[in-house]
């Protein structure tokens, strides 16, 4: 067991990296906006789906494949790239057709979900990150490193959830009003489109 002086600085620094701007809590912020607050929880529990699978793979060492495996981080983030650029597509798609017979597109919950894990799981820098930054905080004489890289990942995930959960809270708010004009949530969708363009061009480009 980790002793409380290195939970308490970890999960401090889980906070302040999940509130530094990045891919996924923009996506919150943006699912959360057009959708409301229930659908930006419900991505907020995907890609914290998504953190258990870079958690469990950095534990038993899966992520050193893509740390060392130039094709297998290339696979990886090109599939994510092109999945974000589906969602991009899906959004124009939805202002042109949609918001023009005054209709909201709806998304199931578990689709929603879907999407948050795909979002997380597809971005080896992830993956990357955690075997850099876990590490930094686990000592091999308290016992299994596999145990306590598994507890880090989990206060991470806890940091994440409150984070994320507080941006699909505020931002849900938000596009509640701001999607009581037609006008207002063509613009809102557009942006949001603009803005999976822009995160699927950086992660293609991303290099390890």
């Amino acid at each position: 067991m980790l002793p409380l002086e290195t939970l308490a600085p970890f999960f401090m620094a889980s906070i302040l990296l999940a509130l530094a701007p990045g891919p996924d809590n923009i996506f919150v912020l943006t699912q959360s906006a057009l959708r409301g607050r229930v659908a930006g929880l419900l991505v907020t529990l995907g890609l914290c789906t998504g953190l258990i699978v870079h958690t469990t793979a950095v534990a038993f060492g899966v992520a050193v494949i893509f740390k060392a495996s130039a094709l297998a981080f290339t696979a990886l983030k090109l599939f994510g790239a092109g999945y974000l650029l589906y969602l991009a597509w899906l959004i124009f798609r939805s202002s042109a057709e949609t918001i023009a017979t005054g209709q909201r597109s709806e998304l199931s919950y578990a689709r929603l979900y879907r999407r948050g894990i795909i979002m997380n799981v597809t971005n080896p820098k992830v993956s990357i990150f955690f075997l850099a930054f876990l590490p930094q905080f686990a000592d091999p004489a308290r016992g299994s490193l596999t145990l306590q890289m598994l507890l880090l990942g989990g206060v991470f995930i806890v940091s994440t959830i409150l984070v994320f959960g507080g941006i699909a809270f505020l931002a849900g708010s938000i596009g509640g009003w701001l999607n009581r004009s037609p006008r207002t949530q063509m613009i809102m969708n557009r942006l949001a489109g603009m803005v999976f363009v822009g995160l699927a061009v950086k992660l293609a480009t991303v290099k390890r």
